[in-house]
């Protein structure tokens, strides 16, 4: 006859010993297994995850457990675990006689906390040793753990069949959900599953997996936890099947977490809403353009505020072989224009820009680079903030010579671009126009970098505000504090000069992105038509896109304007208007500026204008335009003392364009007024004409050579020239042929018929040749 008083006595006296032996001298258990990848988003949705490395979804742990799964699996394992110090005597007796008359381990008095120490143990052998080692570590848990703690270590390592292990893991794979928007049937299906995890399985036995969620509902309900109704419709809800394939809202993202952040559950500022959407956009999008042969996209989405990305998309993810795993935010690609808006910015903080100011679009060849304007057409000189706008090409290769190479790679380089990774020379000029990588998480970040400036005026700006965007938390950069590269003042008027939208009817297409919002955009094409950028800024948002193929195949007709830039608008209909930015008056000057030019005014200036300008236009030196010159009465010749009294001569002061400039100039601004001639009389007699053709030079009737190849061939056209070291401009029926210096010569192949040959120095001086080609 077994003693029970005794047997409880001394039950009670081994539970103390261990429990002090527990509580002062082992240390915490803990799980060592490793855990799947979690990305949730910023309201704790799960966006996407990634399995464990050994094989199982196993989540990371969380602090709480769902209060109805808590009474589910409390009245199906351990009704007594509020009650017991780890270890329920009473069932452990009944279990150790049951066993000892059966000769084999057949029934368990395992509490929670019993099976949360065999779980810390797995795969040791069932015995009474490892049962006593179990129950020594139980009281140790008791010990040094809450009751809450120890139900948390269960429900995130217990077996719910498969490879599967944890409650939450077994609630997105069995019913889709959050474990905390489960029903209570549902609930009941997850408490009863460790119980037997290799034997009833969701798709299998659902017999035995019915008759187990079944009793325990009625268990709930003999304990007027459910009511007879709840009861009856639990039961009629159907069993799980089949697991769920795990949420991908942002699998790129979840690509790149996992790079950094492996077997760790991370918040991102991601918003589930907002993520959807853009990669359903992006997707829509690239669907389009796929007749094309264009296959991938990326988009990005920050807050200005704290430069939190708040959607991630990496690319499309409609298409099947067509790289669409890259990650495309994180890939550097060639920026096209995309950095434009940068120098001019660097230009006007330091006072060598002003934004009306005229700069030279004229043919231009320095140390051999030859840029060209997308439109094969030249302006001769245009307004600095219209050269913005309309991206023009030569403006911004002479922009950066004269702002200097080093000083603009530094100032990239200081705005967090992480690409720049060779020397400053090994990029040269074409740094401005695709001779760099960027990648888009650092094109949106430099951008609202900008935007966070302006946003923060009256705040002492500095490269702080150029922080490292990531999806976690923005890293501020190390450049040092308080250093002013880029000042609110330039970055207002260059935004100013962003939002302008209207364009030469060369540039169709332009007009159709007219918003409803105020929005500063730049797009971006890359050399080949291999890369389409599109980056816009609102005084809340930024939103940066690319559109391409990632394996660098270029596509004719991929462009920023007509590819990246719809892209962009129709992602800034999902974010709400904001007001735009309040002009920075405290980093601006008012100042006199001539209208003609856009220089600060000079005395010769006869029209002029007050505007805000940035302060460092202190620097600058006043208009080198306006010339006065000495004209006849009724102005229409320039006349000296040599051939006029002083008293028949009129001063005035006239806007005079460098020679080249003017050519051109003067061909699209029919206002401007060019320079009466010298009146014959009062010219030097002694004068010679400038340059002279060598060849041909009397024939006006050629014929173009035919090749022993039988390739058309060509006729050189020769120059001399008394300073053949100008430069000299050829043009041929008013396009533009090409530059010489030193050497002039020009190779003309044309078709049959009359041409026109117009030679142009760099001084003004212009001789026209006009020939007959003979034969096709």
């Amino acid at each position: 006859m077994v003693n029970w008083k005794k047997s409880i006595k001394w039950f009670g006296i081994v539970v103390l010993t261990l429990l002090m032996i527990s509580r002062f001298i082992l240390p915490e258990p803990s799980f060592t297994t490793p855990t799947s990848t979690v990305l949730e988003a910023s309201n704790g949705d799960l966006l996407g995850a990634r399995i464990a490395e050994d094989g199982q979804w196993r989540f990371p742990a969380t602090d709480s457990v769902p209060h109805r799964f808590k009474v589910c699996i409390l009245q199906f394992e351990d009704q007594y675990f509020e009650y017991h110090p780890g270890i329920n005597p009473v069932a452990v007796l009944r279990s150790l006689l049951v066993n000892l008359r059966e000769g084999k381990i057949v029934q368990g008095g395992s509490t929670i906390t019993m099976q949360v120490a065999r779980l810390l143990r797995a795969g040791k052998p069932r015995n009474y040793w490892q049962k006593l080692l179990e129950t020594f570590i139980a009281l140790h848990l008791e010990t040094n753990l809450s009751k809450d703690e120890i139900l948390n270590l269960y429900a995130g390592n217990a077996p719910f069949g498969g490879n599967v292990v944890g409650l939450e893991a077994a609630s997105w794979r069995y019913f889709g959900r959050s474990p905390y928007e489960l029903s209570w049937a549902e609930y009941a299906v997850l408490a009863v599953l460790p119980n037997a995890p290799s034997l009833i399985y969701p798709g299998k036995n659902k017999e035995l997996l019915k008759q187990k969620r079944d009793f325990l509902l009625d268990r709930l309900l003999s304990k007027d936890i459910l009511d007879d109704e709840t009861n009856r419709l639990a039961k009629l809800e159907p069993l799980p099947e089949r697991p769920y394939p795990l949420p991908q809202v942002a699998p790129h993202a979840l690509d790149r977490i996992y790079s950094r952040h492996r077997g760790q559950r991370i918040q991102s500022n991601l918003k589930p809403n907002l993520q959807r959407q853009t990669q359903r956009i992006l997707n829509d999008h690239v669907s389009q353009l796929s007749y094309n042969e264009v296959y991938n996209g990326a988009a990005l989405i920050l807050k200005v505020e704290d430069g939190s990305i708040i959607s991630y998309v990496g690319n499309a993810t409609t298409g099947k072989n067509h790289d669409n795993a890259v990650d495309v935010v994180i890939a550097p690609r060639s920026t096209g224009s995309i950095l434009k808006p940068f120098l001019y910015a660097a230009a006007l903080t330091h006072g060598e820009l002003l934004p009306n100011m005229l700069v030279p679009d004229v043919p231009t060849y320095l140390s051999g680079y030859a840029p060209k304007n997308y439109f094969p057409s030249f302006d001769g000189a245009v307004k600095a903030d219209e050269a913005l706008y309309r991206s023009l090409n030569i403006p911004f290769v002479r922009m950066l010579q004269q702002y200097g190479v080093d000083r603009f790679y530094n100032d990239l380089k200081n705005m967090s671009m992480s690409t720049l990774v060779y020397p400053s020379n090994h990029y040269g000029l074409s740094l401005i126009l695709g001779g760099a990588e960027a990648r888009l998480i650092d094109l949106a970040n430099m951008y609202g970098g900008m935007a966070r400036v302006l946003k923060n005026q009256g705040v002492e700006y500095s490269s702080n505000d150029f922080f490292k965007t990531d999806l976690i938390t923005p890293t501020l950069s190390s450049y040092p504090r308080n250093t002013k590269y880029l000042s609110a003042g330039a970055i207002y008027h260059t935004f100013k000069a962003m939002t302008q939208v209207s364009r030469p009817v060369s540039e169709d297409g332009w007009q159709s992105f007219r918003s409803s919002r105020q929005v500063a955009w730049k797009t971006g094409t890359s050399f080949g038509n291999k890369d389409a950028w599109a980056v816009g800024v609102t005084a809340e948002y930024v939103v940066a896109v690319w559109v391409g193929n990632a394996d660098g195949e270029g596509r004719t007709g991929l462009t920023g304007v007509t590819a990246a830039a719809p892209l962009m608008f129709d992602l800034f209909t999902l974010l709400k208007t904001s007001d735009w930015f309040f002009p920075p008056y405290d980093d601006m000057v008012q100042a006199t500026v001539c209208v003609k030019s856009g220089y600060p005014s000079s005395t010769r200036c006869n029209s002029t204008d007050t505007t805000w300008v940035p302060k460092a236009v202190s620097k600058m030196l006043g208009c080198p335009f306006h010339k006065v010159v000495h004209l006849s009465q009724d102005e229409q010749w320039q006349v000296n003392t040599n051939c006029e009294p002083p008293s028949n001569i009129k001063n005035a002061s006239w806007f005079v364009l460098p020679p080249v400039q003017e050519w051109y100039f003067k061909r699209t601004s029919p206002f401007y007024r060019t320079l009466p001639p010298l009146r014959k009389d009062c010219a030097d007699a002694n004068r010679t004409a400038a340059m002279e053709l060598i060849y041909p030079k009397n024939s006006d009737k050629l014929f173009i050579p035919i090749e022993l190849d039988g390739t058309r061939g060509g006729v050189v056209f020769e120059l001399a020239h008394r300073n053949p070291g100008l430069q000299i401009f050829w043009h041929l029926d008013g396009s533009f042929l090409g530059m010489t210096r030193d050497f002039h010569q020009m190779e003309i192949s044309e078709k049959k018929g009359m041409h026109e040959l117009i030679i142009v120095d760099e001084e003004g001086n212009e001789l026209i040749k006009k020939f007959e080609i003979l034969n096709d």
